[in-house]
């Protein structure tokens, strides 16, 4: 079924809505994140070790969280978009390479592979995430004792 010009902007809205996700994580531009999120958005990072809440909330944890490590990106595809008017959900992927410090060495790099599963809403300022959860993959060079994966 061909899609409408409608359904394309969408999608590539909600594609740029990622990449900028994407882009104020890993550049630490937490206030772009309300730019991402509806204010009452929920996100769930439990499943790799993060934190679940209210999104004031979780810009917190971020804010407080990425800094302590060294390396890291998001690296984001395999986008499925499912719309529905104004409202469209979708599944993710997210290829997420993390540095560790470790005092007086190199940064012990893990690797983590995961989905988003998420709840987008159209709103008068653009297409928003409503509702993040994410669901884990795989982790590896995990450190002992950490809660990634």
């Amino acid at each position: 079924m061909a899609l409408t010009l409608q359904q394309v902007s969408d999608r590539m809205e909600i594609q740029d809505l990622l990449n900028a996700y994407a882009a104020a994580i890993d550049q630490q531009a937490f206030d772009r994140l309300d730019d991402v999120f509806t204010p009452d958005a929920f996100v769930d990072y439990t499943a790799m070790g993060g934190e679940r809440g209210a999104y004031p909330a979780i810009k917190r944890f971020l804010q407080s969280a990425l800094p302590a490590l060294v390396d890291y990106y998001h690296l984001v595809g395999n986008v499925q978009i499912q719309l529905d008017g104004d409202r469209a959900s979708g599944r993710v992927m997210c290829f997420n390479p993390l540095g560790v410090p470790v005092p007086g060495k190199p940064a012990h790099m893990m690797f983590l592979g995961l989905y988003y599963i998420d709840e987008y809403l159209r709103t008068p300022q653009g297409w928003r995430i409503s509702r993040r959860v994410e669901e884990r993959c795989w982790g590896h060079n995990v450190p002992a004792g950490m809660n990634a994966g």
